[in-house]
């Protein structure tokens, strides 16, 4: 299906940005509006949102899926249950975050589950840059596999390690639980 041609040759028009027009600007997003051509010609706009920390990387951040391997256990995906204030309550979420300036990120990948879950791992695959929500943001993400043995010392009662500054991340923590699941 992506391979055919509209039957209107209007819809060949190419779609372009005209404009853009900062609305407001926090510490993370700015908000705009975009001015484009449409494929049928006709000048439309949308609302976008755009981050302000990106600094040159291939993506925002990092989305990682951590696989806990266990002898004599099922594989089990490692989520995260944190407070999400846009959407005004808790939701499950593989551990993710930002890439640091000079970081790649597989070492974003694994800063961030030992920062969120306490666990180490090692990498299996990253994906490359994706797009989160690209009707709403330009946020991308690499989607990175991380296997983590179970059977190590340091992964039998990890504690979560976050950075300075950061919320408390403890598995006991109202705001941050990590759980394991199928």
């Amino acid at each position: 299906m992506e391979n055919q041609e509209p039957a209107d040759s209007s819809q060949n028009a190419k779609q372009f940005i005209i404009s853009e027009e900062l609305i407001a600007e926090g510490n993370w997003v700015k908000l705009g509006k975009a001015t484009y051509m449409d494929p049928t010609g006709k000048t439309r706009t949308w609302e976008t949102v755009k981050r302000t920390t990106r600094k040159g990387q291939s993506a925002d951040g990092v989305t990682v899926i951590p696989v806990l391997q266990r002898t004599l256990h099922y594989e089990c995906i490692v989520l995260v249950k944190q407070f999400r204030p846009p959407m005004g309550g808790y939701c499950l979420e593989f551990p993710a975050g930002l890439i640091d300036e000079n970081e790649s990120p597989e070492a974003a990948a694994l800063r961030e589950l030992e920062e969120e879950t306490g666990y180490k791992g090692d990498i299996a695959e990253c994906s490359p840059a994706v797009c989160m929500d690209p009707g709403l943001s330009d946020c991308t993400t690499h989607i990175v596999t991380v296997t983590i043995n179970g059977d190590e010392a340091e992964n039998v009662r990890p504690k979560p390690k976050p950075e300075d500054g950061g919320m408390s991340l403890s598995p006991q923590s109202p705001t941050m639980q990590w759980l394991s699941v199928l």
